[in-house]
């Protein structure tokens, strides 16, 4: 057969690309690890911390658009980018690696991972992202029926065509990951994105009635500590009033864990599942119609039904939730419900710069990482309050992964000041215990005892122990103490030369112990080594440690007298 020059060209490109991927080190494989109650992502066999963003336009473009000086300004270590399946696979059975391969080259030019976004079946619910030949097919690929036999803006879960195609494609994405990425510059894959329904709260197609009418399958009964009278109850027999809202869950996650698990059995990256979440404090109606306060997408791994999620899709590893309330109580208990036993907390996305101290508070629930959305492209100033964290962060992201698996560190945030008696330091503070010290965080204190509260509350902190009176200190506009850990404590007065002195004192064993620094140094870590920068004494450690809005790392130590 005769080669024209164009077949030549192809294969001469196709045996330089496999000799430069020969040439290439093949790195670990990126992996979940549980110890002793704690997850960690292990990136280049070592705990990895996700200081991320997430980036859908990247994924849109033949050419990337110019966000990558944002992403440096961010100092993120990981973006987060969407893979559509419309532009993946735009003929059925053809595929089109343009924007995976283009993504991987210029992450790999800018030193940074990805977590890679399957826009599959789902996007918020709908199908927007789905092949036009499947748009143009709705037989083939069915809506969701509602109780009046209307199709809404969703695909069924329950039909087995739109399920062979999106594993098949999605398989294939793995696949050519697999081929490609020796780096391991992809980390982590999310499989659809934000599942469910909103115009109602399950399909009610003759399919979906038979199989509600149907058995709950044994997993999920265990799952949700049903015990009923019946050894086989349906759905609405199991769950009551909660029938149809858990039986879409069961149908939207068994659907998504299948897609997982065709795509892991090639390629076994860590795969997670974002969710569009209900709020905890004040939950109102999943998939309804009307737009009613607090109503939520039915079918994904809303709290209510993680224990569903888990049985009915165990190749996913992680449910990470998407975190942008305004209400602060309602921020904290969302990251609360997804720190779980099984389930690692990865806050997939978030947003509102007021939140951006809440990335502490992930830490002290062992995330593995933070994307917040759209932060590199808003104009710099507007990233600013993310960005402080991982330029603070960054430098020893490895470390606070290492420390925080080992159960070593402890960090949080400022929570709401409502209002205050007097003007007193020791009005809002937090107590970060450890075995031998508690670390004590005040907040809008300024040096001379004199308080000056934030208008807003931005403070943060972050206390990790490396000895036994050894620590790694850091934080932004607020204070850090020590005080001795026993069964009273008090700033004791100690007077001095040019006054008196509060020492934060503790009673052990019937005498009063009182802390003393021994050693306060400010550095930097450089790949993995702490580098001393200057010493902190004196009047800079009077009433303890201030953090304002310059970086500042320490490392702390202490003992009593």
């Amino acid at each position: 057969m005769k080669m024209t020059s164009a077949v030549l060209a192809a294969l001469a490109a196709t045996l330089v690309v496999g000799t430069l991927q020969a040439q290439v080190e093949e790195r670990p494989l990126p992996r979940l690890v549980q110890k002793d109650g704690r997850y960690a992502l292990f990136v280049d066999d070592a705990p990895y911390l996700i200081l991320g963003t997430e980036d859908l336009s990247m994924g849109q473009w033949t050419t990337s658009p110019d966000v990558w000086p944002n992403i440096e300004h961010l100092n993120a270590n990981t973006v987060e980018v969407s893979i559509y399946w419309e532009q993946f696979e735009p003929q059925p059975g053809q595929y089109d690696y343009t924007m995976v391969d283009r993504l991987l080259t210029e992450a790999r030019q800018h030193h940074v991972r990805l977590v890679l976004l399957w826009f599959g079946m789902y996007y918020n619910g709908h199908p927007h992202y789905i092949p036009d030949w499947m748009k143009l097919d709705p037989v083939r690929y069915p809506h969701v029926l509602n109780r009046n036999g209307q199709p809404v803006d969703s695909l069924s879960p329950l039909a087995a065509a739109t399920l062979d195609v999106d594993m098949s494609a999605f398989s294939t994405l793995m696949r050519h990951l697999k081929e490609t990425d020796p780096q391991r510059t992809v980390i982590m894959v999310q499989v659809e994105n934000e599942t469910g329904t909103w115009e109602t709260v399950r399909d009610f197609s003759p399919a979906a009635q038979k199989l509600f009418e149907g058995p709950v399958p044994p997993e999920i009964l265990k799952a949700m500590h049903v015990k009923t009278a019946s050894a086989s109850p349906n759905w609405q027999e199991a769950f009551g009033s909660n029938a149809d809202e858990y039986f879409n869950a069961w149908a939207v996650a068994s659907y998504v864990g299948k897609v997982a698990a065709a795509g892991k059995a090639i390629y076994p990256l860590p795969m997670d599942a974002n969710c569009a979440l209900r709020d905890p404090l004040r939950p109102g109606p999943p998939g309804i119609e009307a737009a009613a306060s607090g109503r939520y997408e039915s079918g994904g791994p809303t709290d209510n039904v993680i224990p569903i999620w888990k049985a009915a899709a165990p190749a996913i590893d992680i449910l990470g939730p998407d975190v942008y309330r305004g209400d602060p109580f309602s921020y904290v208990k969302d990251l609360e419900l997804y720190h779980r036993d099984d389930n690692p907390l990865y806050v997939a996305e978030t947003g509102g710069a007021s939140n951006a101290r809440f990335f502490f508070t992930a830490l002290n629930l062992q995330t593995l990482g933070f994307s917040p959305f759209g932060a590199a492209d808003v104009p710099q100033a507007e990233a600013e309050p993310w960005a402080m964290n991982y330029r603070l962060i960054g430098p020893m992201q490895r470390e606070i992964a290492r420390l925080n698996f080992e159960g070593k560190l402890k960090a949080v945030a400022e929570p709401p000041h409502f209002s205050f008696q007097g003007g007193d330091e020791g009005n809002l503070t937090q107590t970060l215990p450890f075995e031998s010290w508690n670390a004590v965080v005040s907040y809008g204190v300024s040096r001379g005892g004199a308080a000056s509260w934030n208008p807003t509350p931005v403070g943060r902190a972050l206390v990790a122990q490396l000895g036994a009176n050894e620590f790694l200190v850091t934080g932004y506009f607020c204070r850090v103490d020590f005080f001795p850990a026993g069964t009273e404590q008090q700033r004791k007065t100690q007077y001095i030369e040019h006054g008196t002195e509060l020492v934060p004192s503790a009673l052990i064993d019937g005498k009063w112990q009182h802390r003393e620094y021994v050693h306060v140094e400010e550095g930097t870590y450089e790949n993995g080594t702490f580098k001393f920068l200057r010493i902190l004494d004196g009047s800079d450690l009077n009433s303890g440690i201030d953090f304002g809005e310059k970086p500042m790392v320490l490392r702390v130590t202490l003992t009593t007298y």
